[in-house]
């Protein structure tokens, strides 16, 4: 590639004082003047952060990045970015997702990069580093931190979808606290991401199925020698990819999308799967909705018999061999033809590969479950739409009606939910309402509420649970989440009571409230807002520019591609 192609020689190919200037501090770091001189300058994205321990190990991956884009004539610079880790950060990282995704975003446009590598782990990582590298459009590969190695505990393989059945076992008085802590040792014992499908997990397989990425990058796990390989290749690649001027916009076209679909109904992924995709496709000017979720995802069964809606661990998936398995199985139904990171099609990257367990990876026609992974429900309860995830739901509540228990916010569910005197058995509804984007802020991880202490004694394991927020990926049951509009709106979902009845129709995907119409366009004329406004900072600019559930939760202004272009020089 000449020279004079090369984005970066825009700061370091100029003469006189501006590139004395551009080249001059860069060689304070004992860079030789050769390296300025016509060579790919790659970009290394790191959310590497000691408050971020999903992505504790990234320093020592992007040195294996380095010597792929050195062996390939390229000139990597390590830049970092602001890292979510959802573990630690209050009050949700999904808050701030979109404020990662703008730093992502102008860190790639302001500097001088030809390409770029996507260093990303944790859960918002993935999504906000691809948000904004696809606001830019400058070639782009991603490179996954991997999930830890599956936890052991008294004998048995554990991972964070055990959490949910610890802490109900605490709360029931089966678990002691002492228990609890030595679990709590037990369960992260390697670097990486949750061991599960859950969101870590289900991202990465996102941005592999999308093309995004080299084969097998879902599911390697982060203390495996061949996570830094890869990561190596995918610095090799990147600086060819540089050379062809391979895009995001190249490769993420609407096939692309419906592949990401299908692929994650047979895996079954994170429900939040579905804001992230939608706002990965606000950026490159994709008119996908809800819908498009539904119709790509109907007849996929599940094929991965993972955590949370099945046994294994993604360990377990890996040594069965990891996505391209899953893609080769579901065949005709993907997009085969199309082109992905490495340069070859769909099609090429699994041809060769195969099934090392059947247990872990089902086929086609004998699947895991007959259940999809994924269901998009409509109703006047959910005007806008809502998800649920039937593989990790309870067959016997996939048709159910009950009367609502209702929490006007998480607070209110702290401070009730174990109450004695609480109204509330089996067959209820449980409501959470303002844990939305707005209403929280943030829309938390908070809708699969826990059921109450005295249901739990008596050995009720699941119930219906409908809110306007998100849960983990490695959370299950019968819940249904992503409620818009969400009850921060004055929607239909601000306004039910206790005792309201409650229709949930999976089969049909419907969810309704079965109040008279009257009766709900009485209760909306005198509902007034309950939920926290910020008065300035991020907040505030999120809160006023955030964007519906359905709609991927991104802010209103940030839709769209800038392009690379730096609009003014200063020199």
């Amino acid at each position: 590639m000449a020279a004079h192609e090369l984005r970066s020689q825009g700061w370091f190919g100029r003469t006189g004082k501006d590139g004395f200037i551009y080249r001059a501090w860069m060689k304070n770091q004992g860079i030789p003047d050769e390296e300025f001189r016509g060579k790919p300058v790659i970009g290394i994205c790191n959310t590497w952060s000691e408050l971020t321990p999903c992505n504790g190990h990234f320093r020592e991956l992007a040195e294996a990045v380095k010597k792929g884009i050195i062996a390939a004539g390229g000139f990597p610079v390590e830049f970092p970015v602001m890292s979510l880790g959802e573990t630690l950060i209050k009050p949700t990282a999904m808050l701030y997702r979109n404020l990662a995704s703008m730093d992502v975003e102008e860190s790639i446009r302001a500097n001088p990069m030809d390409g770029v590598v996507l260093l990303c782990g944790c859960d918002k990582t993935t999504p906000s580093l691809v948000m904004g590298a696809c606001s830019v459009n400058i070639p782009t590969i991603v490179v996954s931190g991997g999930p830890m190695l599956t936890g052991r505990y008294e004998g048995k393989s554990i991972g964070t979808s055990d959490i949910w059945r610890f802490n109900d076992a605490v709360r029931s008085g089966e678990m002691s606290q002492e228990q609890l802590t030595v679990a709590e040792a037990c369960m992260c014992r390697s670097a990486g991401h949750c061991a599960v499908m859950g969101t870590a997990s289900t991202m990465a397989c996102m941005v592999e199925s999308l093309g995004l990425t080299l084969p097998t990058n879902a599911a390697i796990p982060a203390a495996d020698s061949r996570r830094k390989v890869l990561a190596r290749y995918s610095g090799e690649r990147i600086v060819q990819m540089v050379k062809e001027d391979l895009k995001p916009s190249d490769i993420l076209t609407r096939e692309a999308f419906e592949n990401a679909i299908r692929v994650n109904a047979a895996i079954g992924g994170s429900t939040n799967f579905v804001l992230h995709l939608l706002a990965i496709a606000g950026r490159v000017g994709l008119d996908l909705t809800l819908e498009d979720f539904h119709t790509q995802s109907k007849g996929i069964p599940l094929l991965a018999n993972l955590q949370p809606s099945g046994k294994y661990f993604m360990e377990d998936f890996y040594y069965a061999g990891g996505l391209p398995v899953v893609m080769k199985a579901l065949g005709t139904k993907l997009h085969t033809k199309i082109r992905t990171a490495n340069g070859k099609t769909v099609e090429e990257n699994y041809t060769a590969v195969r099934s090392y367990d059947d247990d872990v990876i089902a086929d086609l026609d004998r699947p895991f479950k007959t259940e999809t992974g994924l269901a998009v429900l409509f109703g006047n309860l959910c005007e806008h739409g809502a998800v649920i995830k039937p593989s990790a739901a309870s067959p016997h509540l996939m048709r159910h009606t009950g009367r609502a228990i209702v929490f006007e916010n998480i607070e209110d569910y702290h401070a009730r939910v174990d109450d004695p005197n609480l109204p509330i058995d089996e067959t209820s509804v449980m409501v959470l309402k303002n844990v939305g984007p707005i209403g929280y802020p943030g829309m938390p991880e908070v809708g699969n509420m826990g059921i109450p202490k005295k249901l739990l004694e008596k050995g009720v394991a699941d119930m219906v649970r409908i809110s306007d927020g998100r849960m983990s990926g490695t959370g299950f049951g019968t819940v249904v989440l992503h409620v818009s509009p969400e009850a921060a709106t004055g929607s239909t979902f601000a306004i039910i009571k206790d005792g309201d009845l409650i229709a949930l129709d999976v089969h049909n995907r419907t969810l309704n409230l079965l109040v008279d119409e009257k009766e709900i366009e009485a209760r909306k004329s005198n509902w007034k807002p309950s939920h926290p406004v910020a008065t300035r900072g991020y907040v505030k600019l999120y809160q006023e520019q955030v964007q519906q559930a359905h709609l991927g939760a991104d802010m209103e202004f940030l839709k769209g591609c800038s392009g690379s272009r730096v609009t003014r020089d200063s020199h």
